[in-house]
């Protein structure tokens, strides 16, 4: 009987200890104005105290705050979100209208694409990131009237450039990055590429190449931009050099197909020109294989300056785009869109940087 009477009073204990964690857990508040009973203020009040906002005492803040720890209360992000018209998220789209088949991995768009999200999240928002491939011209409004996101970012225009103008009509929060072009109503931030353009070829006039060549597809605007740099550049600086133009896939794969049949043909090319640092580096291989020796016998310049461009043997000469700047200005004018406020289109200038690709070490 004295086991027993052990084991019932054991039962008793842990029947008594149940109902204390059930009334804990019916006086824990469960929304904020649960915890404004307990304090005796308004939610209001206690909204502004666990956010760090308006104008109350220090006292009944610290108090609030005291409480929401006590009880280990966590407001509703989702709930704030809906009280504001907000949904905490900012959308990344990445449209591939000229070229279907590049992916997310390509080392521009993830160098870009993660300076991109460290600065949304400092800022407390999610990232909703998506890559279309646009089969009609609703693709964009379909993305924005979804009702996901507070605000866009576009990354290039592709050959998308009336599709964005057509949604930034009636949708303010959206920023591009990319060319700036005449027609476009949107906000952009890119870099000057017909400057950058004219002086990856203006390097390579310098160094004495005569028979130069242009690798990158000017279908896209930002290359067709480059395209134009390297054509002034020619005029203006070529006494006589004679350039070509090669329109050359983003894909490696295709790229280096293109670049080893136009290699094949053209033996005397001394200079490239290639519109990206992954390009460039594909141009690099096409000669390896041809024993055609960097620099000596043909120089290649690239553009972005990404972190590949160091690991290459030889080292890659390019145009640096600053990255972290353009990231930097993207989701400071988009947050300054939302908040109502007018922003103007941010042109960033290009930097020449120069590694054994032209010039011997």
């Amino acid at each position: 009987m004295g086991g027993k009477g052990v084991k019932k009073v054991g039962g008793a204990e842990k029947s008594s200890g149940s109902k204390k964690a059930a009334a804990a857990k019916a006086q824990k508040p469960q929304n904020i104005q649960d915890l404004a009973r307990i304090a005796g203020v308004s939610a209001a009040t206690v909204s502004r105290a666990l956010a760090g906002t308006g104008n109350i005492s220090s006292a009944t803040r610290e108090k609030i705050r005291a409480l929401a720890h006590q009880y280990d209360f966590r407001p509703s992000n989702t709930a704030r979100n809906l009280r504001m018209g907000r949904t905490g998220t900012i959308g990344v789209v990445v449209p591939l209208g000229h070229e279907k088949t590049q992916h997310f991995s390509d080392p521009f768009f993830m160098r870009l694409l993660a300076l991109i999200a460290d600065r949304i999240a400092e800022r407390g928002y999610d990232l909703l990131l998506s890559k279309v491939v646009p089969h009609d011209p609703e693709w964009l409004s379909r993305q924005v009237d979804s009702g996901r996101v507070d605000g866009m970012i576009i990354i290039g225009q592709s050959n998308q450039s009336d599709v964005i103008n057509s949604v930034a009509r009636y949708y303010d929060p959206l920023v591009v990055w990319g060319a700036a072009l005449d027609e476009q109503i949107y906000c952009s931030v890119g870099s000057d590429n017909r400057l950058g353009g004219r002086m990856a070829t203006e390097h390579l006039l310098s160094l004495g190449c005569r028979k130069l060549a242009f690798f990158g597809d000017p279908s896209v605007p930002e290359i067709e931009q480059r395209l134009e740099g390297f054509r002034d550049a020619l005029r203006d600086k070529g006494n006589g050099a004679v350039g070509t133009t090669l329109p050359v896939h983003f894909v490696p794969e295709q790229a280096l197909e293109d670049i080893s049949g136009f290699l094949d043909m053209a033996d005397k090319v001394d200079g490239i020109f290639a519109t990206s640092d992954t390009i460039a580096m594909t141009a690099l291989q096409a000669l390896l294989d041809r024993r055609r020796a960097v620099p000596k016998d043909v120089k290649v310049i690239g553009f972005d300056d990404l972190e590949i461009a160091r690991r290459t043997v030889p080292a890659l000469s390019s145009i640096r785009q600053d990255l972290e700047a353009g990231a930097d200005a993207l989701v400071d004018l988009l947050f300054r869109k939302i908040a109502g406020k007018s922003v103007e289109t941010v042109m960033l200038k290009p930097q020449i940087v120069t590694r054994g690709s032209t010039t011997c070490d």
